[in-house]
């Protein structure tokens, strides 16, 4: 008897320490990128250039009018729910707790409503726009036309759209907020657990556009993101942080997409530490010379 609960605690402590040091590998991957960075690098980048702000402002009222009624219908009919299951684990804070998760479900839902019907042009437009003005016009051709001339406001170069990028709302998107959802009413760690898995879809869907205008195709992008899973899951999990703020997350879906943008540029521009690791493309291309 005593020699099996030996076998299972070392096999338990091997279990931990796999599992520890992937976490490991994958935080290191992560810091070496410094793409968990590019979230603020977006604020920053957003706040000084004031000719981005035009998407932005251009969809401000029907996006603040779909908030408003988004946060007073959960208040309405998602609050006491809530609230009657966060009694029995947050005791006397549960009305608190109640309130900062209904705000953050709002958050939730308003950026994924806004950015499948409102804002799915805007979020292309500021995209590369920043493309743009970081002089990556080359890889921005292959999915819209330029305006010819030296503007310096960097969105009216910006022509016609070949093909709109942004994934829409899918089904399969909300199924696993819903999924993921109840992981809130676990104080502190269901909630770093909930963002961390919509960081990493998050992180995921960053460079849609970017991939776009690589043309590459599902296998290359899937390769793509496989390899590079810690710095793609700590862009989504900031972005995710700013984008659950009340009342602000409109704002930081803006900047996330200017961070993303900033982020897509420095890989065209050999400026980051992630392209030293060989893209889906190049990978191709050096077995045909093979």
């Amino acid at each position: 008897m005593s020699s099996t609960m030996d076998k299972a605690s070392a096999k338990a402590r091997e279990v931990a320490m796999e599992d520890f040091n992937k976490a490991k590998a994958l935080a290191s991957s992560a810091a070496r990128s410094g793409a968990y960075l590019y979230p603020i690098k977006g604020v920053f980048y957003f706040l000084s250039h004031k000719t981005l702000w035009k998407p932005l402002l251009s969809k401000l009222f029907p996006t603040l009018s779909l908030s408003v009624v988004v946060v007073v219908a959960m208040f309405l009919f998602a609050y006491l729910p809530q609230l009657a299951v966060l009694v029995f684990v947050n005791g006397p804070l549960a009305a608190f707790t109640t309130i900062l998760l209904t705000l953050s479900e709002s958050s939730t839902l308003i950026n994924l409503l806004s950015r499948t019907f409102l804002l799915q042009d805007a979020l292309v437009d500021t995209f590369d726009g920043v493309l743009v003005s970081r002089r990556q016009t080359a890889v921005l051709s292959e999915g819209r036309q330029l305006k010819s001339g030296n503007f310096n406001d960097p969105m009216e170069k910006l022509g016609k759209l070949i093909k709109s990028p942004f994934e829409k709302f899918t089904p399969k998107a909300f199924i696993r907020y819903i999924m993921y959802l109840p992981l809130n009413f676990i104080p502190v760690v269901g909630t770093v657990i909930f963002v961390a898995l919509q960081g990493r879809t998050r992180g995921n869907s960053a460079h849609t556009r970017y991939f776009q205008l690589k043309k590459w195709s599902n296998p290359q992008k899937e390769a793509w993101l496989k390899e590079n899973t810690a710095p793609y899951t700590a862009f989504g999990t900031v972005a995710t942080l700013l984008e659950l703020i009340p009342f602000a997350s409109i704002f930081f879906t803006f900047t996330n997409t200017v961070g993303a943008a900033l982020w897509a540029a420095d890989i065209e521009g050999n400026n980051t530490a992630m392209t030293e690791m060989s893209t889906p493309s190049s990978r191709e291309g050096d077995k045909k010379v093979e």
